[in-house]
């Protein structure tokens, strides 16, 4: 008991807000930076990680020859939100983006804007998904909205600096890849440090691989986790309510029964060679087959697909790497890989996100630094979404707003792992009613222990991590974790007073949510 309360207190160390000077930097100027993000990546399918599913050798280079960090939380488990997260280094009631849906307000301060300011040649292309058009960007070409996985059109910034469209053909990974090494050969200025921001829309929902790997893993069996089969006992009524479960809320098209509209003739004739056939022998089987062999079935589809999109990805990745060692720009140029936060791969019987259990809250981060960052070395201490835009800003000595709320990753980059570094982490999902129907709640978690309110249905979570990491029983309310909850409470409180939370949700749904529509049918 006194080591649980030992633990919980442990929580309640002082959170900086934000460094105010950078720190020291590499002897040959200021570097470059190239981050280099995905939509739903989890940690489960990159190898550097867990080798069970995937191999992604790209991903795992810069892990290698840099450094793997084991616990980045983001702060709000969504894909627009992080986004203004990492723009801003200020939670969701701060920047205003609180749910998808919302429309980024370009005007405020972004770490780009204060970068260009700097000196730096500013890029953004890939997936945007903000809404407003981007800002502090010389270059930008990005999709509309969430843009489709083939032939995407994109918004570009025109040399007069107003917003173009123009239309692509092809696979659409493959072309965020494409434009991001045209920049890097023809467009950039040689004679300033840059960052690129080169964003990806794979492997979101609904998983649609490129012609090359349309077929990959069909002779494979996919490791099925161990919650698969969550009954959802244990814990409160939110997680029973929630839409996402592979076996009752994929739709035809998630699942592939469905040939994909916007193709070309070509990519069409393709898709459906490589699908037609496993798709008449499942429905040859369909009618003999159990409800659990229907499920298991489901999830192969789904793992597979999502995987097939993420192996598109590390290519991607590769292809940079490569550039940047022929180009003699490796040694001062900083890669950082992340996504917007994690992702369930059947864990709990689920898909999506959103949740602050750990395959949603955790994100994978991976960086490389050449003569910062020690290659091959990892760091457990809880680090966020929140520290990118000051860690970016301190890497190229430019000094961190005071009201930024994340802290510069730049001494742990060095090995030096400040003592008044942060011991809890504070999250909060405000999507709800909405999409997969996620209650809203907010929590904080030490690393041992996760405390979670879901504050619109009055219920509480309470989850001992060392003894229970899969999140299947609340010990809220037991008296062994009397202690550890009261701190927990306390550490809550002071977080949300530090961080500034109002007391009421600053959040509507958009209008095009409040409207309503009809949901998808599951097959």
């Amino acid at each position: 008991m006194k080591r649980l309360l030992f633990l919980a207190l442990a929580a309640c160390t002082p959170v900086i807000a934000a460094e105010k000077a950078p720190s020291a930097k590499t002897s040959k100027g200021r570097p470059n930076i190239i981050f280099i993000f995905t939509d739903d990546h989890c940690e489960q399918a990159l190898s550097a990680y867990d080798p069970s599913r995937i191999t992604t050798p790209n991903m795992d280079r810069i892990a290698k020859e840099g450094m793997r960090f084991n616990r980045c939380y983001v702060t709000n488990s969504i894909c627009g939100p992080s986004r203004a997260v990492i723009l801003t280094g200020k939670y969701s009631h701060l920047n205003g983006f609180v749910r998808n849906g919302n429309t980024f307000n370009g005007e405020q301060p972004t770490f780009p804007k204060l970068l260009q300011k700097a000196g730096y040649q500013t890029a953004m292309i890939g997936k945007w998904h903000l809404k407003s058009t981007p800002t502090g960007f010389d270059h930008y070409e990005v999709l509309i909205g969430q843009g489709p996985y083939y032939n995407p059109p994109m918004k570009f910034r025109q040399p007069d600096g107003q917003p173009g469209t123009r239309k692509h053909t092809g696979y659409t990974t493959d072309i965020i890849g494409d434009l991001t090494i045209e920049w890097l050969k023809e467009k950039r200025d040689r004679d300033q440090p840059f960052l690129l921001m080169t964003q990806h829309k794979a492997p979101h929902r609904n998983w649609q691989p490129g012609p090359k790997y349309l077929t990959w893993l069909d002779d494979r069996t996919i490791p099925e986790p161990e919650t698969l089969w969550d009954d959802y006992e244990g814990r409160t009524s939110a997680a029973r309510e929630q839409k996402m479960e592979i076996k009752a809320h994929l739709s035809p098209g998630d699942l592939k029964l469905r040939t994909p509209g916007g193709l070309t003739p070509e990519q069409r004739k393709t898709w459906e060679a490589a699908y037609g056939p496993k798709n008449a022998a499942f429905e040859k089987a369909r009618e003999s087959m159990s409800e659990k062999e229907i499920i298991q079935w489901k999830y192969q589809r789904y793992v597979k697909d999502y995987l097939r999109c993420v192996k598109s990805v590390d290519d991607v990745v590769g292809r940079i790497l490569d550039y940047l060692e022929e180009a003699g720009l490796a040694e001062n140029t900083i890669v950082m890989y992340s996504s917007d936060q994690g992702w369930y791969l059947g864990e709990h019987g689920w898909y999506d996100k959103r949740w602050m259990y750990e395959e949603s809250l955790k994100t994978p981060l991976l960086a490389r630094w050449p003569g910062v960052i020690k290659p091959g070395t990892t760091n457990d201490a809880i680090v966020s979404n929140l520290d990118f835009p000051e860690t970016f800003l301190d890497a190229a000595g430019v000094p961190v707003p005071g009201d930024m709320q994340g802290r510069s990753l730049v001494p742990l980059f060095e090995g030096k792992t400040p003592v008044d570094w942060r011991k809890s982490f504070y999250y909060h999902y405000y999507e709800f009613p909405g999409a997969h129907s996620v209650a809203r709640h907010y929590g904080v978690t030490n690393g041992r222990h996760k405390l979670i309110h879901f504050y619109q249905k009055g219920e509480w979570e309470l989850f001992d991590l060392e003894k229970d990491p899969e999140e299947l029983q609340s010990v809220y309310g037991n008296s062994d974790y009397s202690a550890v909850q009261s701190a927990l409470k306390a550490e809550l409180d002071r977080l949300r007073a530090e961080l500034k939370v109002p007391a009421e949700d600053p959040v509507r749904p958009p209008k095009e949510k409040r409207r309503g529509g009809k949901p998808k049918k599951a097959a």
